[in-house]
């Protein structure tokens, strides 16, 4: 089962070296993403989450934590040890104000 964090606690871990992965689909993500957030699909994601560093930690991400989980759920198959889910998604992270991009 994959651990859910805070946003606050994702920022904390994405500021201490994890990288944020975003698996909402590329138009999602041009209306507004958590900034530095790495954009892989879901619909993608299977052919490529061979592109992630198994050795850093990871802080999956989308509109809500659903996709996140069940991407992170997947990664942890494939032996990814270091995954955790932010818990409410891009929309809890931009209700807390943390940095984040809107329309690019």
């Amino acid at each position: 089962m994959i651990e859910d964090v805070s946003p606050q606690e994702g920022l904390a871990r994405v500021q201490a070296g994890a990288l944020l992965i975003d698996v909402r689909e590329p138009n999602e993500y041009q209306e507004v993403h958590a900034e530095g957030a790495q954009l892989i699909p879901l619909s993608e994601f299977q052919q490529r989450y061979a592109e992630l560093p198994k050795d850093q930690e990871l802080v999956m991400i989308c509109r809500s934590g659903m996709r996140s989980a069940r991407a992170g759920s997947f990664l942890q198959e494939q032996g990814f040890e270091k995954v955790v889910n932010l818990a409410g998604g891009i929309m809890a992270w931009v209700n807390e104000g943390l940095p984040h991009v809107k329309g690019e």
